[in-house]
């Protein structure tokens, strides 16, 4: 395998921690190789070599860096693939020094490179858990404290507080959206099939291929009504033809503090644009949440209103998208040609 030594030179520059594992740099006046998210110090771009792994930088004569240890990266993700297992397997937070000593890792480095790649501690990864155990139990038709003690919460208090943390409303918690009313319609678009569905303070569902039983899966004791006429569903609609409306719609959707963060970034990027990944990093203060960007990005519940088309790999490949990649293609082609002002004809 050959290594893009524009964009490995370009990764390194932004220390992208994305790029971790892909390639290692070599630097011939110290003989070291790193990580291309290395913290030290930069050498000039003539004495770098990039080589597909440690083992050919090895082979080339250099040894890895005791800084940024780059042999480490795959401990580093199986790290954290156990440590997600783990709090799964408990449905809550752990210990942190628990989880440290189960993975043989410091506190304070488990801490960081879990962070790092999905965007939340273990303590919040954990939190976020446990609310999913008592939404789930509510859906099922326990009463507020039964889910909220089987949960493992050590009250009321503590539940609610969460749930407001990650953007959750008590009344909308409660029995899958017991009390709430959901008004929806499938739609036939020129970039296929739509569901669009909005409670009334905002737009909570807008999904390609998407069906009325998946949002009765998710909201299993709300009000479902069918209704093609409500306001902000025709605004959906009508953005879909002509995305600078998007931005103005509201939107009532739950996610962690770093999911919101990252979804109203995405809503910033301007109809015929589109951003990398580590662009939404950098704008979010964190160059280093390439990877947490993109876990947020692929979890956005309302498709086109929150753009998350508008995001490429850092590489300028179009990367995934829910609906596929000819879908998202369509898409971008249809906003820069509206954006010149001049819209494709449908396909």
């Amino acid at each position: 395998m050959m290594v893009n030594e524009d964009r490995a030179w370009a990764a390194f520059e932004a220390r992208d921690r994305a790029a971790d594992g892909q390639f290692v740099v070599g630097v011939v006046t110290t003989g070291i190789y790193c990580r291309p998210s290395c913290p030290a110090r930069h050498p000039k771009r003539e004495n770098v070599r990039f080589f597909t792994d440690g083992a050919a930088a090895r082979e080339a004569g250099l040894r890895a860096c005791k800084r940024c240890l780059p042999d480490h990266v795959a401990p580093d993700e199986a790290a954290v693939t156990a440590v997600r297992a783990m709090l799964e397997e408990a449905g809550g937070p752990l210990p942190l020094e628990l989880l440290g000593r189960k993975t043989g890792y410091s506190p304070t480095h488990l801490q960081r490179i879990f962070t790092r790649t999905l965007g939340l501690s273990p303590a919040a990864f954990g939190r976020a858990l446990r609310l999913e155990r008592a939404k789930t139990s509510l859906g099922e038709g326990s009463s507020v404290t039964e889910a909220i003690y089987e949960a493992g919460y050590s009250g009321p208090s503590r539940f609610y507080a969460e749930a407001g943390a990650l953007g959750l409303r008590p009344a909308d918690i409660r029995r899958g959206g017991k009390g709430m009313m959901i008004r929806y319609a499938s739609a036939e678009t020129r970039f296929g099939p739509l569901l669009i569905a909005a409670t009334e303070r905002g737009l909570c569902h807008v999904g390609f291929d998407s069906t009325p039983e998946r949002l009765a899966h998710e909201y299993p004791q709300a009000e479902l009504v069918e209704d093609g006429d409500a306001p902000l569903i025709k605004a959906a609609l009508a953005a879909i033809e002509d995305p600078a409306l998007a931005a103005a719609l509201p939107v009532d959707v739950p996610g962690t503090a770093f999911q919101q963060r990252v979804w109203a970034e995405l809503r910033k990027i301007p109809p015929g644009e589109t951003r990398s990944y580590l662009d939404i990093a950098r704008a979010l203060g964190d160059p280093n949440a390439t990877r947490a960007v993109g876990s947020a990005n692929g979890r956005n519940p309302v498709a086109i209103i929150v753009p998350c088309h508008r995001v490429v790999r850092n590489d300028g490949a179009l990367g995934g998208y829910a609906g596929g990649l000819d879908r998202k293609r369509a898409l971008l082609e249809a906003e820069a040609a509206s954006a010149q002002g001049s819209l494709p004809l449908a396909r």
